[in-house]
Protein backbone atom coordinates (compact mmCIF):
# COMPACT_ATOMS: atom_id res chain seq x y z
CA UNK A 1 0.00 0.00 0.00
CA UNK A 2 2.70 2.13 0.91
CA UNK A 3 4.66 1.56 -2.10
CA UNK A 4 1.60 2.52 -4.20
CA UNK A 5 1.90 5.90 -3.07
CA UNK A 6 5.45 6.33 -3.37
CA UNK A 7 5.01 4.96 -6.87
CA UNK A 8 1.62 7.45 -7.72
CA UNK A 9 3.36 10.49 -5.87
CA UNK A 10 6.77 9.65 -8.01
CA UNK A 11 4.85 9.27 -11.09
CA UNK A 12 3.31 13.01 -10.45
CA UNK A 13 7.09 14.52 -9.71
CA UNK A 14 8.11 12.92 -13.26
CA UNK A 15 4.82 13.74 -15.24
CA UNK A 16 5.46 17.12 -13.91
CA UNK A 17 9.25 17.70 -14.85
CA UNK A 18 8.42 16.01 -18.14
CA UNK A 19 5.50 18.89 -18.99
CA UNK A 20 8.52 21.87 -17.72
CA UNK A 21 10.94 20.49 -19.91
CA UNK A 22 8.51 20.59 -22.83
CA UNK A 23 8.04 23.69 -21.93
CA UNK A 24 11.33 25.04 -22.69
CA UNK A 25 12.58 22.65 -25.88
CA UNK A 26 11.94 26.03 -27.92
CA UNK A 27 14.17 27.75 -25.21
CA UNK A 28 16.74 24.81 -24.78
CA UNK A 29 17.69 24.16 -28.16
CA UNK A 30 19.24 27.41 -29.04
CA UNK A 31 21.52 27.64 -26.02
CA UNK A 32 24.40 24.83 -25.42
CA UNK A 33 23.64 22.79 -22.30
CA UNK A 34 26.72 24.05 -19.99
CA UNK A 35 25.34 27.51 -20.94
CA UNK A 36 21.72 26.26 -19.98
CA UNK A 37 23.36 25.10 -16.33
CA UNK A 38 25.43 28.38 -15.92
CA UNK A 39 23.52 31.53 -16.93
CA UNK A 40 19.50 29.47 -16.85
CA UNK A 41 17.01 29.59 -19.47
CA UNK A 42 16.63 33.16 -20.97
CA UNK A 43 13.02 33.90 -21.60
CA UNK A 44 11.27 31.84 -19.48
CA UNK A 45 10.86 35.05 -16.58
CA UNK A 46 10.30 37.70 -19.59
CA UNK A 47 10.30 38.31 -23.14
CA UNK A 48 12.23 41.30 -23.54
CA UNK A 49 15.76 39.99 -23.49
CA UNK A 50 17.38 43.60 -23.25
CA UNK A 51 15.21 44.39 -20.13
CA UNK A 52 17.39 44.87 -16.74
CA UNK A 53 16.82 43.06 -13.19
CA UNK A 54 15.01 45.05 -10.41
CA UNK A 55 17.71 46.71 -7.76
CA UNK A 56 14.73 46.70 -5.16
CA UNK A 57 14.12 43.36 -4.07
CA UNK A 58 10.66 42.94 -2.04
CA UNK A 59 12.71 42.12 1.27
CA UNK A 60 14.35 45.94 1.08
CA UNK A 61 10.82 47.36 -0.57
CA UNK A 62 9.02 46.17 2.40
CA UNK A 63 11.60 46.42 5.30
CA UNK A 64 13.21 49.31 4.83
CA UNK A 65 15.64 51.03 7.76
CA UNK A 66 13.54 53.47 9.88
CA UNK A 67 14.29 56.94 9.73
CA UNK A 68 15.00 58.95 11.59
CA UNK A 69 12.51 61.63 13.49
CA UNK A 70 13.85 64.54 11.27
CA UNK A 71 14.64 67.35 14.40
CA UNK A 72 18.11 67.56 16.44
CA UNK A 73 18.44 65.34 18.68
CA UNK A 74 21.86 66.85 20.45
CA UNK A 75 21.98 70.82 21.16
CA UNK A 76 25.12 72.77 19.43
CA UNK A 77 26.89 72.91 22.41
CA UNK A 78 26.86 69.31 22.95
CA UNK A 79 28.24 68.79 19.19
CA UNK A 80 31.12 71.01 19.67
CA UNK A 81 32.17 70.03 22.75
CA UNK A 82 31.96 66.37 22.02
CA UNK A 83 34.15 67.47 18.61
CA UNK A 84 36.80 69.46 21.24
CA UNK A 85 37.04 66.49 23.21
CA UNK A 86 37.51 64.17 20.28
CA UNK A 87 40.44 66.38 18.75
CA UNK A 88 41.88 67.22 22.22
CA UNK A 89 42.50 63.10 22.14
CA UNK A 90 43.46 62.44 18.93
CA UNK A 91 46.19 65.24 19.34
CA UNK A 92 46.78 63.26 22.59
CA UNK A 93 47.16 60.06 20.55
CA UNK A 94 49.43 61.32 18.24
CA UNK A 95 51.81 63.35 20.71
CA UNK A 96 52.33 59.63 22.48
CA UNK A 97 53.05 57.79 19.44
CA UNK A 98 55.64 60.47 18.01
CA UNK A 99 57.71 59.78 21.53
CA UNK A 100 60.81 56.93 20.71
CA UNK A 101 59.80 53.82 22.40
CA UNK A 102 62.04 53.03 25.69
CA UNK A 103 65.22 51.58 25.45
CA UNK A 104 64.78 47.83 25.81
CA UNK A 105 66.78 46.07 28.34
CA UNK A 106 68.23 42.54 27.02
CA UNK A 107 69.03 41.82 31.13
CA UNK A 108 67.78 38.36 31.93
CA UNK A 109 66.14 38.12 35.27
CA UNK A 110 68.65 35.53 36.27
CA UNK A 111 71.76 37.81 35.57
CA UNK A 112 69.93 40.75 37.12
CA UNK A 113 68.45 39.17 40.69
CA UNK A 114 71.28 36.13 40.97
CA UNK A 115 74.25 37.24 39.90
CA UNK A 116 75.53 39.42 42.64
CA UNK A 117 79.19 40.24 43.10
CA UNK A 118 81.28 38.79 45.29
CA UNK A 119 79.09 35.36 45.69
CA UNK A 120 80.70 32.25 45.34
CA UNK A 121 78.42 29.10 45.01
CA UNK A 122 79.25 25.59 46.66
CA UNK A 123 78.05 22.44 47.39
CA UNK A 124 77.29 22.03 51.22
CA UNK A 125 79.20 19.08 52.48
CA UNK A 126 77.02 16.29 54.02
CA UNK A 127 77.06 16.20 57.74
CA UNK A 128 76.37 12.56 57.92
CA UNK A 129 77.65 9.57 55.40
CA UNK A 130 74.54 8.60 53.67
CA UNK A 131 73.72 5.25 52.09
CA UNK A 132 70.82 4.63 49.84
CA UNK A 133 70.81 1.27 49.81
CA UNK A 134 69.97 1.28 54.05
CA UNK A 135 68.80 4.55 54.32
CA UNK A 136 64.82 5.51 54.75
CA UNK A 137 63.71 7.69 52.29
CA UNK A 138 62.64 10.87 53.33
CA UNK A 139 59.02 11.90 51.88
CA UNK A 140 56.00 14.24 53.07
CA UNK A 141 55.05 10.82 54.94
CA UNK A 142 57.89 9.86 56.43
CA UNK A 143 58.26 14.44 58.00
CA UNK A 144 54.45 13.61 59.05
CA UNK A 145 54.14 10.38 60.46
CA UNK A 146 52.73 11.44 63.80
CA UNK A 147 50.58 13.35 62.38
CA UNK A 148 48.85 10.93 60.19
CA UNK A 149 45.61 8.66 61.16
CA UNK A 150 45.38 5.19 61.24
CA UNK A 151 48.84 4.43 61.73
CA UNK A 152 49.79 1.47 64.15
CA UNK A 153 52.53 2.11 66.69
CA UNK A 154 55.92 2.70 65.78
CA UNK A 155 58.78 1.34 67.21
CA UNK A 156 61.51 3.39 66.01
CA UNK A 157 61.36 6.89 64.56
CA UNK A 158 63.92 6.29 62.20
CA UNK A 159 62.13 3.93 60.30
CA UNK A 160 58.28 4.29 60.74
CA UNK A 161 57.18 2.28 57.53
CA UNK A 162 59.37 -0.85 58.44
CA UNK A 163 57.97 -4.14 58.74
CA UNK A 164 56.30 -4.80 61.70
CA UNK A 165 54.01 -8.25 61.73
CA UNK A 166 52.62 -7.52 65.33
CA UNK A 167 49.16 -7.06 64.43
CA UNK A 168 49.29 -10.21 62.49
CA UNK A 169 50.99 -12.55 65.24
CA UNK A 170 49.16 -15.58 66.81
CA UNK A 171 48.12 -14.70 70.46
CA UNK A 172 50.29 -17.92 71.57
CA UNK A 173 53.31 -16.82 70.40
CA UNK A 174 53.07 -12.70 71.68
CA UNK A 175 52.18 -14.73 74.89
CA UNK A 176 55.25 -16.77 74.43
CA UNK A 177 57.35 -13.42 73.59
CA UNK A 178 55.81 -11.69 76.96
CA UNK A 179 56.51 -15.05 79.22
CA UNK A 180 60.32 -14.52 77.71
CA UNK A 181 60.79 -11.41 78.92
CA UNK A 182 60.39 -12.07 83.11
CA UNK A 183 56.80 -11.75 83.41
CA UNK A 184 56.09 -15.32 84.76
Amino acid sequence: MAQEAVKTRLCKILRHNWVEERAVLAIDSADTWAKIQKYGHRGILTVDQNSKMESVTTQRAYFAPPKGPGVRLKGVRKVLKEKEIAEMISEKLEADSREPPPKTDFCSTTKRDFGVEGFVPAIPLPKKSHDYTKDQAVTFWSENYKKIHGVTNIRTPTAPFNKWAKFSTPISERLEEVSGHGCE
